[in-house]
C-alpha cells in the first residue's frame, strides 16, 4: 500500500473490465491504437503501467480509476480492528424505538440500519468487528447478525451499560483492540458514494503511520455537530456543538485511531453533560499534531439517521440509488463476495435464507452472473 503499486492487481482489474465489456485483447488494442502485446503484458503484470495508459484504459473500459489507484486489500487492513457503537436509547426516534427495538435495527429502506456501518468497515477490508450495544438489545443483535461468518467476518459483542459518551466505546473495547489500530463508526451513521474507497484508503495509510483521522462533511446546521476548523487541508481546531461554529464542516461518525487509543480515551474527563466526548479525544491527537481530516468527496453522502427526518431521507436516498444502479448498495453479501471472503456457493446458501424477498433475489443474481458490486 502507499507508494507500492501492485501491477498484478492492476492487470487482473483490467482483464476483468475487458471481459465485462465483451472485448478481446485484439479488439481492445485496436480501439486504443496499441499493439496487442501491450495489452497482454499489462494484464500479465509483465510491465509497468503509466498513468496515461491507465486513463486510456479506464475511458475505454468504463471503469473507475480510483478502484485501481485506491484499491484496498486484506493485507492493507491487517490487524486493524473495527468498532460499531450501537448503544443509546434512540429517544429521538420514539415511538419507533419503544420497548426492545434498537434504533440500529430500524429499517433504512430495505435493510437494518446496522448493515450500513458494517458495510463501511467491510469495504475497508476490516474483518474483526466489535458491536457495542445496550444490555437490553445485545441478544437481538446476535440473533440477527450471528457471528458474521456468513459474510467472512468475525463479529464480537460488548455492552455499554449507560450511554456515557462516544469515547467510552474505546475503553469498553480495550481488550478487543489490544495494541492495534482501530476504526470506530457510529451505528446510526450511513455513508455511501464513489469517493468512500479513496477516503478509507487514505485513513488506513494515516492510521498505520500513527495518525488519527476524522471524516468531514458540509452541513447546513453546524451547531448540531462536532465541528472541524480547517486551514487548507489541515485541522486547526475541533469543537463539540459550538454556539458559534468556526466552519460548516461537521465531524462525521467515522474515526480511525492508531494503536494506544484506549489508553488515551481513559484520559478524557467527563464534559459538562457528563459524557466522555469524542471531540476531546480528537483534540488530544490535534495537540500532538497527529490528527488528519478527510473531507468527503462531492456526491458522497452521509446521514446521521438518528432522527425521523434523516431516517426518512436516508431511506429515500437508498431507494433512489438502488433503482438507478439496479443494485443493492451497502450489501454485506456483495461486499464479502467482492472481497473474496465468500464464494458463489456461499451466496446460493445465503439466498436460501430469503428466497422470496428482493434482497434474496439480488443475492441469487450475484451468484448466477458473478457481478461484483458494493
Amino acid at each position: 500500500m502507499g507508494n507500492k503499486i501492485n501491477y498484478i492487481e492492476i492487470g487482473n482489474k483490467i482483464r476483468e473490465a475487458r471481459e465485462i465489456a465483451g472485448l478481446t485483447q485484439d479488439k481492445l488494442a485496436t480501439n486504443l491504437g496499441w499493439d496487442r502485446t501491450t495489452i497482454i503484458r499489462i494484464e500479465n503484470a509483465q510491465c509497468k503501467v503509466t498513468l496515461e495508459q491507465l486513463i486510456c484504459l479506464a475511458n475505454e473500459l468504463n471503469f473507475n480509476l480510483d478502484d485501481i489507484i485506491y484499491n484496498i486489500t486484506d493485507k492493507d487492513a491487517e490487524n486493524i480492528k473495527g468498532i460499531i457503537l450501537a448503544g443509546g436509547a434512540g429517544s429521538r426516534l420514539y415511538p419507533l424505538t419503544k420497548g426492545k427495538l434498537s434504533k440500529q435495527l430500524v429499517a433504512v429502506y430495505d435493510k437494518p440500519m446496522i448493515y450500513y456501518p458494517i458495510s463501511v468497515l467491510m469495504q475497508a477490508h476490516i474483518k474483526d468487528i466489535l458491536i457495542i450495544t445496550t444490555p437490553d438489545h445485545q441478544e437481538i443483535f446476535k440473533s440477527i447478525l450471528e457471528d458474521g461468518k456468513k459474510w467472512g467476518i468475525n463479529l464480537n459483542y460488548a455492552i455499554q451499560p449507560k450511554p456515557e459518551g462516544l469515547a467510552q466505546a474505546l475503553i469498553i473495547g480495550e481488550d478487543f483492540i489490544g495494541d492495534n489500530p482501530c476504526a470506530m463508526i457510529l451505528g446510526d451513521n450511513i455513508f455511501y458514494g464513489g469517493g468512500m474507497k479513496k477516503g478509507l484508503y487514505k485513513a488506513i495509510n494515516n492510521v498505520k503511520a500513527g495518525y488519527a483521522t476524522i471524516f468531514g462533511s458540509k452541513v447546513v446546521d453546524p451547531k448540531r455537530f462536532g465541528i472541524m476548523e480547517l486551514r487548507g487541508q489541515n485541522v486547526i481546531s475541533v469543537e463539540e456543538k459550538p454556539k458559534y461554529p468556526k466552519s460548516d464542516y461537521a465531524i462525521t461518525g467515522l474515526y480511525f485511531y492508531p494503536n494506544g487509543v484506549s489508553e488515551k480515551a481513559k484520559m478524557v474527563t467527563p464534559s459538562a453533560r457528563g459524557e466522555l466526548e469524542i471531540t476531546t479525544l480528537n483534540d488530544m491527537y490535534l495537540q500532538e499534531q497527529k490528527l488528519k481530516a478527510i473531507l468527503m468527496s462531492h456526491g458522497d453522502i452521509w446521514f446521521d439517521s438518528g432522527t425521523n427526518n434523516s431516517l426518512f431521507n436516508s431511506s429515500i436516498m437508498i431507494k433512489s440509488s438502488q433503482e438507478q444502479l439496479n443494485e443493492i448498495i451497502c450489501c454485506p453479501e456483495a461486499i464479502a463476495y467482492n472481497n473474496g471472503w465468500i464464494k458463489r456457493e456461499d451466496l446460493e446458501r445465503l439466498y436460501e435464507e430469503a428466497p422470496n424477498s428482493e434482497y434474496g433475489q439480488y443475492i441469487l443474481r450475484l451468484a448466477k452472473d458473478g457481478r461484483k458490486c458494493d
